[in-house]
């Protein structure tokens, strides 16, 4: 297969959707609740609906009973084609986030599998796991065979993208072709100057988590700037756990989370991917973990995500470059109807040229 590389540009339609170190004990103590200033949700996001019915799949790992959240969605009838999309989330959004993308591909006669990895949204929040993408990958792998689903096109998105290519690594014959939506790890953010972050220090960021810090990250580092109306129930989704009475076994989970992130580079391994991949990158994307505690002077340099897609292209072995020049982090809420077009075209492609 040879590679290719495209464009995309569409005036964005709406998307339909929705200090110091503290000691960790192993047991959680209750903090005192924030202010309320939105819907208040349980740390496995009870309360919140999804748009599709949740399943769950209960296993035992690391010496505990745990259970991932997912939605399986039959494909449309009339166009079954015997295909499944396994669909991987960001770090600040939830299987529910791809509803418009299940809804397209569904049509398009996939079944699709949108999950909750362990330590997000409606999954199991363990005091104690250690959070590596190997076991991620396993886990979402022993997901999939109990559905009896041998191979399926990987799609994910930001720390999802992440996930997809350690999973894309690991099982190669079980991933028929790979999707990375600005995926983060397209670079080594240690190397580049991001310092050591403790544990300790993500948690105290964590537990200092609302809707303003959210939004404002998020419009500032994945939508140039730009905000909508459609993106905030994101927003609200995940800063209701943090209202919760639990808002402190979220944060740290989301803790070991950034930590996993942070330290675990798929960088390196990128020309050992075997699947064909289809590579998706809004440029005004700026996403860098880690950015906030490094020295400001190359702070500029990280999350370059036009410089990021054009190197990760040119070692990636069977690969279609498609960008978005005037959107962010996530052209599938952004910029829907082009994203859509391009996955469904692209993913053909992919077929065609193996």
């Amino acid at each position: 297969m040879k590679k290719s590389h495209c464009s995309v540009s569409i005036v964005a339609a709406a998307t339909i959707l929705l200090s110091s170190t503290l000691p960790i004990a192993p047991a959680f103590a209750q903090t005192p609740a924030l202010a309320q200033d939105g819907p208040v949700y349980g740390s496995e996001l009870q309360g919140f609906d999804y748009p599709y019915p949740v399943s769950y799949f209960k296993f035992y790992s690391q010496r505990q009973d745990l259970q991932m959240a997912y939605m399986d969605v039959a494909p449309d009838p009339k166009a079954a084609n015997g295909r499944t999309a396994v669909l991987l989330h960001g770090k600040n959004y939830c299987a529910a986030t791809w509803a418009p993308t299940i809804s397209v591909l569904s049509k398009a006669g996939y079944r699709v599998i949108a999950i909750d990895q362990i330590g997000f949204c409606k999954s199991s929040k363990p005091e104690n796991y250690q959070f590596t993408f190997q076991q991620l990958a396993r886990n979402t792998r022993d997901l999939l065979q109990s559905l009896d689903i041998h191979q399926a096109t990987m799609i994910g998105h930001s720390t999802g993208g992440m996930l997809a290519i350690r999973y894309a690594l690991t099982y190669p014959h079980q991933t028929e072709q790979l999707v990375l939506v600005d995926p983060i790890g397209l670079e080594d953010w240690r190397a580049k100057g991001v310092p050591p972050v403790s544990v300790d220090q993500w948690y105290e960021r964590e537990l200092h988590t609302s809707a303003d810090r959210i939004r404002n990250y998020e419009r500032n580092t994945y939508f140039a700037g730009q905000w909508r109306a459609d993106y905030e129930p994101s927003v609200q989704m995940l800063a209701g756990m943090y209202r919760g009475p639990q808002r402190d076994l979220v944060a740290w989970n989301s803790a070991l989370l950034y930590d996993m992130i942070l330290t675990q580079p798929v960088y390196y391994e990128l020309p050992q991917l075997k699947p064909p991949t289809l590579l998706m990158i809004g440029d005004k994307d700026t996403t860098a973990i880690g950015k906030e505690f490094a020295p400001a002077g190359i702070r500029p340099s990280l999350g370059n995500y036009p410089q990021l897609a054009h190197q990760a292209a040119a070692v990636i072995p069977h690969v279609k470059l498609v960008e978005f020049p005037s959107a962010g982090h996530a052209p599938q809420m952004q910029e829907p109807d082009a994203f859509h077009a391009a996955l469904l075209r692209g993913m053909t492609d992919l077929r065609a040229a193996d």
